[in-house]
């Protein structure tokens, strides 16, 4: 929950190197050897953001660059194929190359973009969000997002329970303990350092709300950069937590009584070198005033960017919250520390915690409503896709709301998993979100209903305590 200005880009500490002038392009061998590089993991993420990788030693890097790479798409997981379907080509992004020798020695992680049949594959996430960036694009924008990375670290009990990692961290209202923090602080520190050793830009390091939960701030980027950035913390934070008999998880609501997991985005649009979303005058130092007539110092693009999102709230949760486990956290009305932080209706304010849009300063907009199990590239791409909506349309979200309040006419977010698919069927424009393809918005409704209807389908504690002897 940090409430930090957002901080300057860090460029990524690699893409120079592929631009010396007048040189030949430099290869991955290339890259990979100048760092120490012995072994690549290949990587892209499913639908569901499962990371998915091939360990490639330096030696075949060459044939990795080339295309010769596959993946059984339909094994690797929700991804739109077939067992029939032919190979998914990973080909990697060499600008994403990401040494990790603190996890192994000699190893680094390359995000690739899925193709098939030469032709990048549009049902993968990194490439919807490059489709998404490339139409914003066509409209001479770019956007910058940063992301809040929450998580909780536990251990699993011989009786299958969870239990938090630091058996002294019991606090109802553990949020910021300086204690707490201390005693992770081998584990903070390490995921700090990795951080800052790729040039991310980590900045701020706190225990959250709940016992057991931690956040790991990072500088904003490029939306590609982020979310490929988000991929690849998540799996440092699992590799390293495990290393130390620890589970870092980031599903939503691993504790009935505690506070739920967010995945929040900062969001801007950006044409070259300027900022779109302060009002004439407002500057770009984080302060606004009340020259847009609203009171928070944003610009009309700015405002209709925010319509879009509000307008097509319901839809996009399929995409923000995709989980079952994720209405355990919008629906909890309060928790052991006295609030939930998590929106139940689409509204927006101030710098105000408790609206889905939150509106910190003049440069970004916070989207607060989405959770650990989001995958990042989905959730960016649709999320932009639906603030692009409400900038074409010139929509306008009316007067912000005030503290904890939220206007009469603002949406109820879904309920369950399945009422977020419903809104999803019935919003055109979120279905055609992913790479132009309304049919690719319906294989994913599709696959949540089915997971929806997989956990309904399954007899729970709670249905034998309450329904066992009630005739």
């Amino acid at each position: 929950m940090t409430s930090v200005a957002t901080p300057a880009v860090t460029a990524l500490p690699f893409a120079e190197e592929r631009e010396i002038s007048g040189a030949p392009a430099i290869s991955l061998a290339d890259i990979a050897r100048a760092h120490g590089v012995r072994f690549l993991l290949a990587t892209f993420v499913d639908m569901t953001g499962k990371p998915c990788a091939k360990l490639v030693p330096v030696e075949a890097a060459g044939d990795l660059e080339k295309g010769a790479m596959g993946f059984a798409g339909f094994a690797a997981g929700l991804m739109g194929q077939k067992p029939q379907d032919p190979d998914l080509i990973a080909v990697p992004d060499l600008d994403s190359f990401t040494p990790v020798p603190f996890i192994k020695e000699g190893l680094a992680i390359i995000h690739c973009d899925p193709h098939v049949n030469g032709t990048p594959w549009p049902y993968a996430p990194r490439v919807i969000l490059k489709n998404t960036l490339a139409r914003l694009a066509e409209k001479g924008m770019q956007a910058k997002v940063g992301a809040e990375v929450e998580y909780f670290l536990v251990k699993k009990n011989d009786d299958g329970t969870l239990s938090t990692a630091d058996a002294r961290d019991d606090s109802p209202r553990p949020c910021y303990d300086a204690r707490g923090v201390t005693r992770m602080y081998d584990h903070l520190t390490s995921i700090s350092e990795a951080m800052n050793g790729l040039g991310w830009g980590n900045y701020a390091n706190d225990h959250e709300d709940a016992a057991g939960q931690f956040e790991q701030n990072f500088n904003y980027a490029d939306a590609l950069t982020t979310a490929d950035r988000v991929v690849t913390l998540r799996y440092i934070l699992n590799i390293l937590a495990e290393q130390r008999g620890m589970t870092a998880t980031f599903m939503p609501k691993p504790f009935t009584d505690r506070t739920g997991t967010g995945l929040h985005f900062h969001l801007s649009l950006w044409s070259g070198a300027e900022p779109l979303f302060p009002a004439a005058g407002s500057g770009t130092e984080g302060k606004g005033n009340n020259d847009d007539g609203r009171g928070l110092g944003i610009s009309g693009l700015a405002y209709s960017f925010i319509a879009g999102i509000l307008d097509h709230a319901p839809a996009l949760q399929a995409f923000l919250a995709p989980t079952v486990n994720s209405y355990k956290r919008t629906g909890a009305t309060t928790s052991s520390s006295g609030a939930t932080w998590s929106p139940r209706k689409a509204s927006f304010g101030g710098n105000d915690r408790t609206h889905m849009i939150r509106v910190p300063d003049t440069n970004r907009i916070e989207l607060r409503s989405g959770d650990g199990s989001a995958n990042p590239y989905l959730a960016i791409a649709t999320a932009v896709s639906a603030g692009l909506d409400g900038v074409e349309k010139a929509a306008d979200p009316g007067a912000p709301s005030g503290p904890g309040e939220s206007r009469p006419d603002a949406h109820q977010l879904p309920a369950t998993l399945l009422h977020a698919v419903e809104a999803l069927r019935q919003d055109p424009v979120i279905l055609a979100s992913l790479s132009g393809d309304p049919e690719i918005g319906k294989y994913y409704a599709d696959a949540k209903e089915e997971e929806f209807l997989s956990w309904h389908n399954q007899v729970s504690d709670w249905e034998i305590r309450t329904y066992l002897t009630s005739i």
